[in-house]
């Protein structure tokens, strides 16, 4: 007959599993209800945590978006600032270039008014005279100096404030170009979103980066730039301003001047041309009277020459008298008469002789005259001569210097001068 096992081990009573069963019961239930105490809490803290972490994406994306903005507001006052100096730098560049021309063109007065007062230097005697022409041709020089002075220095000024707006150009830029790079990068931040493929964890990311500024000393810098720039735009603006005003009154000084001394060429070129016809004049009347003192002079010769042959035939008929024979040699009225016409007649060659000598001296008074005016001719032609060239020279100044063609000869002003009434010969009616 088979037989029953029985497994060894303790056996428990009823009440120990009914206690067990009970203890199972209420540790599940504390378990249940420790549990569902940490979800409520897990579903809070995930509720906090996805609002805090929403609001705070939220704020920042508004941050990244306000601080956009502001770089942005910055870049285009940036734009504008550096499209204002791009147009500042431009004007003054041109104007500089138009100070630098009227520099240059400087020089051909120089030039002209140097080589008149030089060729006026080839004039002759009484006529190296220190006249008007030449106090203005000195004037001239000194203008021409002095405007060539304020120019240059305007030159020179204009290229430093070139050099001080270039400079400030290069700190907008600068600034400029590290605001399109923050906009880009901020652009970047602002477009991230947890889907996106480019996240990941970073080291440190939280670190202070060397070289970090506060917004205030941000803005300060921007603004100082900004500033920086307009002071030297406005520095700029009056500097154009003052060279134009230098270029224009360097411009009407030197036309004002040069008119003064062609002014003064043209008085001195009629003057000339005055004194040249009234000399020309006295010349032709000096030679006149020369030629009427020499026909004077050979009648007076031949009346001289007569009285002796007078005085002769006198003397002879007394000497032969004085062979009368005897009684016949008689102081008759035929001697009285004989020594009456050689005395007179000794007196009318000395009186005639007298006469003479006066005619030659003055014959060779006028002949001296003559050759003094005949010199002072030739100084007079020359004076007027180089007053023409220099007159020519000035041309240039108003002419061209492609168009700039000599017309005139050495004595002439134009070719159809009508001439004075004293080169006619005529004197000059008042």
């Amino acid at each position: 007959m088979a037989m029953l096992s029985v497994k060894p081990g303790q056996r428990f009573s009823m009440p120990d599993w009914h206690t067990s069963s009970h203890f199972i019961s209420a540790d599940a239930e504390r378990q249940r209800s420790a549990s569902h105490q940490v979800r409520q809490e897990a579903r809070a803290l995930r509720n906090e945590t996805n609002n805090q972490a929403k609001w705070d994406e939220h704020d920042n994306q508004t941050r990244l978006a306000e601080r956009i903005s502001s770089v942005n507001r910055w870049k285009e006052t940036l734009d504008k600032c550096l499209a204002d100096i791009d147009v500042e730098i431009d004007a003054l560049a041109k104007v500089k270039e138009a100070a630098e021309r009227a520099l240059q063109a400087k020089n051909l007065p120089l030039d002209v008014s140097i080589e008149c007062l030089t060729l006026r230097e080839s004039r002759r005697a009484i006529d190296v005279v220190r006249d008007p022409v030449e106090e203005e041709l000195h004037k001239e020089v000194k203008v021409i100096e002095k405007a060539k002075k304020e120019l240059q220095q305007k030159v020179h000024e204009a290229f430093e404030q070139l050099c001080l707006l270039q400079e400030s150009r290069q700190q907008l830029s600068w600034d400029h170009r590290c605001k399109t790079e923050a906009l880009e990068i901020d652009h970047v931040c602002l477009s991230l979103n947890v889907n996106c493929p480019n996240i990941s964890f970073k080291v440190n990311p939280t670190r202070v980066p060397n070289g970090s500024t506060t917004p205030e000393e941000w803005e300060q810098n921007s603004q100082s730039h900004k500033e920086h720039a307009e002071a030297e735009m406005k520095a700029s603006t009056e500097l154009r301003e003052a060279t134009l005003l230098v270029i224009a009154q360097t411009l009407n000084e030197l036309e004002a001047q040069r008119v003064a001394t062609e002014f003064a060429f043209r008085k001195r070129i009629r003057d000339l041309e005055r004194a040249h016809g009234e000399l020309k004049w006295q010349e032709q009347n000096t030679m006149e009277e020369i030629a009427e003192m020499e026909e004077d002079i050979r009648r007076l010769e031949e009346d001289l020459r007569g009285k002796v042959q007078d005085l002769k035939v006198a003397h002879t008929r007394l000497e032969t008298r004085t062979h009368r024979p005897g009684v016949d040699l008689c102081r008759d009225q035929v001697q009285y008469g004989l020594t009456d016409e050689v005395h007179q007649l000794e007196g009318t060659i000395r009186a005639l002789r007298q006469k003479l000598a006066e005619s030659q001296d003055a014959l060779n008074a006028l002949h001296r005259q003559l050759h003094r005016i005949q010199t002072d001719v030739g100084y007079k032609a020359n004076s007027l001569m180089l007053d023409n060239k220099c007159m020519d020279s000035r041309r240039k100044l108003v002419v061209p210097a492609e168009n700039f063609v000599p017309e005139l000869d050495t004595f002439n002003r134009t070719r159809n001068r009508v001439p004075s009434p004293l080169e006619k010969g005529q004197p000059e009616l008042a």
